[in-house]
This record gives C-alpha cells, sequence and structure tokens, in this order.
C-alpha cells in the first residue's frame, strides 16, 4: 500500500511550522539546539509524530525533551492556524536517534577496516601449511611411460 499523499503534505507543512516556531524562539531556556528531523501523520490524519534531535549532552537532551513537552499545546495551536484541515492533529514529540546510530555504525566500520587490514598484513606473511595446491590432479602419461 502506498503513502497517503495528503497525509504526506500535512507532515510536511506541519515540520515547516514547527521549525519555524522554534527558530523565531521560544522562551523556554530548557530548549537547546532542536532540529525537526521528520514528522509522520497517520493516515486519518488525527496524530502527528514529530522528530527531532538535539545537539548536545544527554542533560541537554533531557531539558530540551522536556521543553517540547511543555510546549506541545503551544505548537498545536500554532499548527491549528497554519494548516487547512478541519481537525488539528495531535502531537508527539519522539528523540530521533539516527545520528547516534549512525556514529555507532561508523564505529563498527572502522573496526571492521581495521580488522581487514591486519588479516591483510598477516595474509601477506602467511605460507602454505602443506602443498601449494592440495588437491589431486591427475597423472600425465609420458610417451617414455607407455612402452611397459
Amino acid at each position: 500500500m502506498g503513502e497517503n499523499p495528503r497525509a504526506r503534505k500535512l507532515a510536511d507543512r506541519i515540520q515547516e511550522i514547527i521549525a519555524k516556531r522554534i527558530e523565531r524562539g521560544m522562551r523556554d531556556p530548557r530548549l537547546g539546539f532542536v532540529t525537526i528531523t521528520d514528522v509522520r501523520v497517520t493516515g486519518d490524519l488525527q496524530h502527528a509524530s514529530v522528530f527531532y534531535t538535539v545537539y548536545g549532552s544527554d542533560q541537554e537532551r533531557a531539558d530540551s525533551a522536556a521543553a517540547l513537552e511543555a510546549a506541545k499545546g503551544m505548537f498545536r495551536s500554532e499548527v491549528g492556524k497554519n494548516i487547512t484541515a478541519r481537525l488539528t492533529p495531535s502531537l508527539e514529540f519522539i528523540h530521533d536517534a539516527l545520528p547516534e546510530n549512525a556514529k555507532h555504525l561508523d564505529e563498527l566500520l572502522a573496526q571492521a577496516r581495521e580488522r581487514d587490514e591486519s588479516i591483510e598484513a598477516l595474509k601477506s606473511t602467511a605460507t602454505y601449511a602443506g602443498d601449494e595446491d592440495p588437491y589431486v590432479k591427475p597423472r600425465v602419461i609420458a610417451e617414455d611411460d607407455d612402452q611397459i
């Protein structure tokens, strides 16, 4: 099933409205450097999940989450004023862990790269335990051998 195009348009509009409101400034000092990364709206346009990231420490993330939760009603009224839907969707703010996950994947890839390099170094000095080619080959009969 495809995504509802009206829900996608509404999600884009909500993302724009909330980002502009954060950019214009909120009076809550707990709000850190917040970026709205994505908004997903249900098919019936009743609920919107707003994904965000916060640049900073764990304490700043927790403070920003509390500030966004406290300002949820203000954001919803702002969204209601600026969209042309009959009902204003309820908002849910969800911390987007994508940057942390990407950093963790980068670290894992770096470890794998280091292991590959160490294996390549070992491979260059390695020798065979037995013959270089351990497979049995058919015997080649020379012309001198067929006069038995």
